[in-house]
């Protein structure tokens, strides 16, 4: 399986479940207003955030996409605990409202599940991309970074030319 593949499963889940979550948000959102407007302010963020998400991680699959994203999920998830556990200023909800609130802690809890896929699979290629080595008293050394080099750099003349500073010219 190439790492194409196994980062495409994650953000295609994602994607799904930011815009099913943010759909949910944004439909129910005119009731909330009208009983509690901070709670339906809130819930306007929440599917404003969500769609960005979407949009993010479908055109660009960036890591702070990922992290919104997982921030706002586990924010609404555990502001759905809470009012209808010990409630919110001013707000409480008995059950789970369905549909929408069961569809809503689906679709949140696989964002979640697909963001800890996503960040297992992106620390996994990261740390086995630096491994340590035996140094030559036996001793365990980490590997340097790669040098970057330009086109003129194979040809003998490197990238920065004479302002490059002479302990910088004896590493390469």
């Amino acid at each position: 399986m190439s790492s194409r593949s196994a980062t495409a499963t994650p953000t295609g889940v994602a994607v799904c479940c930011a815009l099913l979550s943010a759909v949910v948000h944004l439909v129910i959102a005119p009731e909330h207003l009208a009983e509690t407007l901070y709670i339906g302010i809130l819930f306007i963020a929440g599917g404003v955030a969500l769609l960005l998400t979407a949009g993010a991680l479908a055109l660009w699959n960036s890591v702070t996409a990922w992290w919104a994203g997982a921030l706002v999920s586990g924010g609404m998830i555990l502001g759905f605990a809470l009012s209808r556990t010990i409630g919110l200023p001013g707000y409480h909800e008995q059950g789970w409202d369905p549909p929408y609130g069961v569809l809503s802690i689906i679709a949140e809890g696989m964002y979640l599940v697909a963001f800890f896929a996503w960040y297992g699979t992106r620390s996994a290629h990261a740390s086995s991309a630096r491994v340590p080595q035996e140094g030559p008293r036996g001793q365990m050394t980490w590997p340097q970074e790669p040098k970057v080099l330009s086109v003129g750099a194979a040809k003998g003349r490197d990238r920065l030319g004479p302002w490059m500073r002479w302990r910088d010219r004896e590493r390469m």
